[in-house]
């Protein structure tokens, strides 16, 4: 049996969406029992904002949903996939993914 671990960061583990027909990473959210189960019931994903302290659907200002196809679990049970047919885009930039920009040459700060 499969226990996400959500007690090592403050509730919350982080959740890697991918579009299950072509692999590309789209974002990193982060999950909370809450919006697991939510996402479970509903298929769509749910992620818990760390900046409003709320849950909140992908998609639900925008349309640009992400059905849940399938949710996998890493080997220590603290990180979560979801593999997902994305409407639209992933990223608030309008961009496709979130992972959108090349580091290159450049100092980190």
């Amino acid at each position: 049996m499969i226990q996400i671990d959500f007690n090592k960061g403050d509730g919350l583990v982080p959740c890697v969406v991918q579009d299950v027909e072509n692999g590309q990473v789209l974002m990193l959210g982060y999950m909370n029992e809450e919006s697991l189960q939510e996402t479970l019931r509903s298929g769509l994903a749910t992620y818990w904002s760390r900046s409003r302290k709320e849950l909140w659907k992908k998609g639900e200002t925008s349309g640009h949903y992400q059905h849940v196809k399938e949710i996998l679990v890493d080997c220590d049970e603290d990180t979560i996939l979801l593999k997902v047919v994305q409407d639209g885009a992933a990223c608030h930039t309008g961009h496709r993914t979130c992972f959108y920009r090349t580091l290159e040459g450049e100092e980190v700060k």
